[in-house]
């Protein structure tokens, strides 16, 4: 397949989607995109999908196209395998918008890693993996995708990258077979197909605020007030919410209410607009401190210095194993299980059966684990 030679076609609405739908369903397989337009607007919307076959591209607007149900059911056939680069974020943002489900999943950037390839963007993959080098044009990746018409370079934009997957999976599964590893790539996908997209709890999620952990009480419940203050304003503006108070600010205004507002730069010149007024109100607001936590809540575990030791050969053991398999130490043995058998080194039989540990972890590393947890004392 020559991806410069391939069909584009826009599909704008229902029927359209329906009749193409149809001929998708026939397809051994099919590569999958997204673009959404986080960067500019709020909530987040996808804005854009783009499959791919041997002969043709396909952009849905999903702007425009108001019954998306047979993407839906395309999507969900396992007859029909879905190759996607990067494939967390497109599952999250499928599954948040319309509940739909990827079956026999083909992620390029597991394969990649799998295949012991250290930089594995797109870009870098279609360069190393195919010889060619794509442009990349950063106001068209930082572009609002919401914005109609698309002008012509967006649409070839959008259908340049997932046109070239097809190739990337084709090598990349050569490589994974030829090293025994294709049932590793065939598991973590299947893992990354139950992924679900999970809406933050308004009542916590100010705490999600880098250094909101050093206010104390009474900060944290203004922050709490200024955080919903400003979720409100970003869905009124729909715009993202950094844009419409900085994290950094919303964090010195929580330990400084009583702050002038006219002396900060953010504000020059908007204290007395609509949403100044109300920043000034919630600032000058009453509010209860929240409940503090309980000691034991708050505490954190601290390792013994046996535990680090036998941590620290743990972490040599998995470094060793990466090292020979020319693979990512991230991949070998998930590091929470780690911890938890330098506490216990006689807890392998309830590791090996975690839910964190893959089936393939098992049968490549649990005897030379089992050897190396005999050995720490």
């Amino acid at each position: 397949m020559n991806p410069t030679q391939l069909t584009i076609e826009i599909l704008t609405n229902s029927r359209q989607l329906l009749n193409v739908s149809n001929s998708l369903s026939r397809q051994q397989r099919i590569a999958i995109d997204t673009e959404s337009n986080s960067r500019h607007r709020y909530p987040e919307r996808v804005c854009l999908v783009q499959l791919a076959t041997d002969t043709c591209v396909y952009l849905i607007d999903t702007l425009s196209v108001e019954d998306l149900t047979p993407l839906g059911n395309v999507l969900a056939d396992p007859s029909i395998t879905k190759v996607i680069h990067g494939a967390d974020y497109d599952i999250r943002c499928l599954d948040r918008e319309w509940k739909f489900q990827l079956r026999n999943l083909f992620d390029t950037t597991v394969a990649a890693r799998f295949a012991g390839i250290e930089k594995y963007g797109l870009s870098a993959l279609i360069e190393k993996l195919l010889g060619i080098q794509i442009p990349k044009d950063a106001r068209l990746q930082k572009s609002d995708w919401s914005v109609r018409p698309l002008s012509q370079k967006a649409l070839e934009y959008a259908a340049t990258d997932v046109s070239y997957l097809f190739g990337i999976q084709e090598v990349l599964t050569k490589h994974v077979e030829v090293l025994g590893r294709n049932t590793w790539v065939s598991e973590e996908c299947a893992r990354l197909e139950e992924i679900k997209y999970v809406f933050s709890d308004p009542e916590t999620a100010f705490l999600s605020l880098k250094g909101s952990a050093k206010l104390d009480a009474q900060q944290k419940a203004m922050l709490k007030q200024l955080f919903l203050l400003r979720e409100s304003e970003a869905y009124l503006r729909n715009r993202p919410p950094y844009f419409v108070l900085p994290h950094e600010t919303l964090l010195y205004l929580a330990a400084n209410p009583d702050t002038d507002l006219t002396q900060l730069p953010v504000f020059k010149g908007h204290t007395n607009t609509r949403f100044g007024k109300l920043l000034v109100k919630t600032l000058r607001s009453r509010v209860d401190p929240l409940p503090v936590q309980s000691k034991t809540q708050q505490k954190p575990w601290v390792m013994s210095k046996a535990v680090k030791t036998r941590l620290e050969k743990l972490k040599q053991w998995r470094s060793a194993c990466g090292e020979q398999l020319s693979l990512e130490i991230s991949l070998v043995w998930p590091r929470a299980s780690l911890e938890r058998l330098a506490s216990d080194p006689r807890s392998l039989s309830s590791e090996l059966a975690s839910p964190e540990v893959r089936q393939w972890q098992r049968e490549q590393f649990s005897k030379s684990l089992e050897t190396t947890l005999a050995n720490l004392d």
